[in-house]
C-alpha cells in the first residue's frame, strides 16, 4: 500500500475533493517519509537538504540561459550522486551537445540507452545528435524504433504525444534545410538547440503529476502513473519520494529488476528514507530474500525508534508473506 508520502500531497493541495484516496487507503503495503497533516508539503516546497536537487535544478536554469559548460557540470555533480539517472543523462548530453561537443554528447545518450533502451527523450536525442555527426544510417535505425513503438502505441497509449513529438524532431533533424535558389545546398547541421520540451515545468505542475500519479497508482493505472511520475521527475530532478513511487510502479507490473534500480537510487540520495526502505523490503519478500528483507526491517527499527506504520508493514510482510490483491 502506498502510504504517507501522498498524504502530504492530499493535505497541500486539498484535492480530497476530486477523488484522490490519501496513500494509506492504497491496496497491499508501503510508506513514504514526511508528515501528514494541514502543515504538510508538496515536493516544490519541503525538498530534502540533498544536493542532487539543488544541482539539478541548476543544471536546468543554466541550460535555459544558454550556459551550457555550467549546466554539464551541475548535470555531472548530479550523477555523482545518483549515477545512471537517465532523465539527468539526457539532458547532460544535451548540455554536451548544445556546447558544441557532439561526440561527447552521443557518448552520453548511449549510456542512457543501455540503461533504459525504451527512453524516447534519449532515443529522440540520440539520433538528433548522430545526424549532427554525419551518422545517418544509425539516427534512421532509431528512428525506425520510434516509428515502430508510436504504430503499436496509436493515439491512446500514455506515450503517444511523446513519441508523435520524437518522431517528428528526428524527421525534422534528418531533412536538410532548403538552400535559396542558385545557391549551394546546405551541408552544416543546424546549430545545436536545447529543446524546450527538456525545460518545461514548474513546481506547481511537477505537484499535479505527483498527485495524479497517487490517484493512477489507486486506480492500478500503472502506464499512465508512470507517465505522471516521469513528469514530477522532470520537474524535481531525482527526488526519493518520485524515485520512490517509480520504484513501486514498476514493481506493481512485475519489472522487479527496474523498482529495485529506483528503490536503490532512492535510498542513495536519502538513505534513511522510510518509504524506499519499506518498499525495498517487500521486494525482497516477492522475491523470497527473507533474509534481505530482515535487513531492511532491522534498519526501519533503527529509522523508526519510536515505532512507524512502514516498520509493522514490513514485519507482517516478513511474517505472513504478501497480502492477497
Amino acid at each position: 500500500m502506498v502510504k504517507q508520502g501522498v498524504r502530504w500531497a492530499v493535505a497541500a493541495l486539498g484535492v480530497a475533493a476530486l477523488g484522490v484516496v490519501p496513500i494509506h487507503a492504497l491496496a497491499s503495503g508501503g510508506g513514504m517519509s514526511g508528515g501528514v497533516g494541514p502543515g504538510a508539503s508538496m515536493p516544490s516546497v519541503d525538498m530534502p537538504a540533498y544536493d542532487p536537487a539543488v544541482e539539478y535544478h541548476k543544471g536546468i536554469e543554466a541550460l535555459k540561459a544558454g550556459k551550457y559548460r555550467d549546466a554539464d557540470r551541475d548535470f555531472a555533480n548530479v550523477l555523482a550522486v545518483a549515477p545512471n539517472n537517465p532523465r539527468v543523462l539526457v539532458l547532460q548530453g544535451v548540455a554536451k551537445g548544445a556546447g558544441g561537443d557532439q561526440k561527447g554528447a552521443e557518448r552520453v545518450f548511449e549510456k542512457a540507452l543501455k540503461m533504459e533502451p525504451d527512453n524516447i527523450l534519449a532515443l529522440r536525442e540520440s539520433a538528433s545528435t548522430l545526424v549532427k555527426l554525419g551518422q545517418n544510417d544509425k539516427a534512421q535505425a532509431q528512428l525506425d524504433i520510434l516509428k515502430k513503438r508510436l504504430t503499436a502505441c496509436g493515439d491512446t497509449c500514455p506515450d503517444a504525444a511523446d513519441l508523435k513529438a520524437a518522431v517528428s524532431a528526428v524527421e525534422t533533424a534528418m531533412t536538410p534545410p532548403a538552400a535559396p535558389a542558385g545557391a549551394a545546398p546546405a551541408t552544416d547541421a543546424p546549430a545545436a538547440k536545447t529543446p524546450a520540451s527538456l525545460l518545461l515545468g514548474d513546481p506547481a505542475s511537477g505537484d499535479r503529476a505527483y498527485v495524479q500519479a497517487v490517484r493512477l497508482i489507486n486506480e492500478k493505472r500503472y502506464a499512465d502513473a508512470l507517465v505522471a511520475l516521469r513528469h514530477a521527475s522532470d520537474v524535481f530532478g531525482p527526488h526519493p519520494d518520485v524515485l520512490t513511487y517509480t520504484g513501486y510502479t514498476y514493481r506493481k507490473m512485475g519489472d522487479y529488476g527496474r523498482a529495485e534500480y529506483y528503490y536503490k537510487q532512492a535510498l542513495k540520495i536519502a538513505p534513511n528514507h522510510v518509504g524506499a526502505t519499506e518498499y525495498y523490503g517487500e521486494l525482497m519478500v516477492e522475491r523470497g530474500d527473507i533474509a534481505g528483507a530482515r535487513k531492511m526491517l532491522a534498519k526501519l527499527d533503527t529509522i523508526c525508534s519510536f515505532g512507524c506504520v512502514e516498520q509493522e508493514d514490513l514485519r507482517r510482510w516478513i511474517e505472513n508473506g504478501p497480502p492477497a490483491s
